[in-house]
């Protein structure tokens, strides 16, 4: 009987012993998993201390992995924070791009912006001043991401503002200027252009703040000019008053006013990175080529050049804007896609993801 006992307490110790050294500590470990998993618990309360060398070099691995997996699923957690951040920040910005087009009565205008990135650096927009003036803007912010998205919002809603108590495009883009260069990065600069048209005397300014060129078709003698912008980047220095002014354009009927960003003029061939760029001239020879030389045929024909320029799976290294405006006395008042009339097949996947004809 006390043999029997005896075998059986042993029996009971080598179970305890197995239970102590394998089964608990895989338990315990799969408790600590499970919790993990249904978030309940972030992280392992468990230690390698067992009498089991090998069990401990498993338990260490495996509370080691957790906490590899605690981590990437905390950035997975804070990576879609910023996703729905940055899809906000695009939400605003198509919403003050897609708003509805201001009319110009005697201007016949098509417009587009097209982003590289989920948030634009690009900005433009048409406003409505006092004394019979209405504004036309376009602004690239350098870069292009949720920085440079950002400070295309802040330009956007200054100018708009400014516009209203202002009557120079110079004034309007020298006080913005003011204001935006103490509360943005030293290395962030907008170029812009700002265009005057004065509906009474049916007379056109610009003001130039280090943009591309201008491009002016002359109606009476079938000709494209050149003008060079000048100025300086919005951001670049802080008082740019006396720097940046107001000069006449003369602008006849049938003239047309083309602005655009460096996003077009840059835009490499086959989206190779080395390869030549689209270049001022490809624009000019897209206007060219148009019989009919109205503000929506030359947008669409500089889109299905630059379409055909880029290719076929095209990669965009910049934002793209584009503003086509022609001198039409009693134009109109209708507003529509710019791009209605591109025929189907004639771009290489191509859309603009905001564009606007309008008086």
């Amino acid at each position: 009987m006390l043999f029997f006992l005896f075998i059986l307490a042993q029996i009971l110790l080598v179970i305890l012993w197995v239970y102590a050294i394998y089964a608990r500590p895989i338990h315990s470990l799969n408790q600590d998993i499970a919790l993990f998993l249904t978030g309940v618990q972030s992280e392992s309360n468990l230690k390698g201390n067992t009498l089991n060398n090998e069990m401990n070099f498993v338990i260490d691995f495996f509370v080691k992995s957790l906490e590899i997996l605690k981590n990437f699923k905390d950035e997975i957690r804070s990576g879609r924070v910023l996703k729905g951040e940055v899809e906000i920040a695009s939400e605003l910005q198509r919403h003050i791009l897609q708003k509805d087009t201001m009319i110009i009565p005697s201007l016949e205008i098509a417009m587009g912006a097209k982003a590289a990135t989920e948030v634009w650096g690009d900005s433009y927009d048409l406003i409505q001043g006092k004394d019979h003036n209405y504004y036309i803007y376009l602004g690239d912010v350098t870069g292009h991401g949720v920085a440079s998205g950002f400070v295309m919002m802040i330009v956007n809603s200054l100018i708009a503002g400014l516009s209203l108590y202002n009557y120079s495009s110079a004034e309007i883009l020298a006080s913005t200027n003011a204001i935006l260069k103490p509360r943005i990065r030293k290395n962030m600069m907008m170029s812009a252009v700002m265009i005057r048209w004065n509906e009474k005397m049916r007379k056109l300014y610009y003001t130039g703040a280090g943009h591309e060129y201008i491009l002016v078709y002359r109606k009476a003698t079938d000709d494209i000019i050149k003008i060079k912008t000048g100025g300086v980047a919005l951001g670049m220095v802080k008082d740019i008053s006396k720097i940046l002014t107001e000069k006449e354009i003369p602008f006849s009927v049938g003239d047309v006013i083309i602005l655009y960003t460096d996003g077009i003029s840059e835009a490499r061939l086959r989206s190779e990175k080395t390869g030549m760029l689209f270049s001022v001239d490809r624009i000019i020879e897209a206007i060219e080529k148009v019989q009919i030389k109205t503000a929506e045929n030359i947008f669409n024909s500089i889109t299905i050049d630059l379409s055909a320029f880029m290719g076929y799976k095209h990669t965009q290294y910049d934002d793209i804007s584009l503003i086509v405006a022609r001198y039409q006395p009693e134009w109109g008042d209708t507003v529509q896609n710019a791009y209605e009339k591109i025929p189907e097949g004639a771009i290489t996947e191509w859309n603009w993801d905001s564009a606007r004809t309008g008086g």
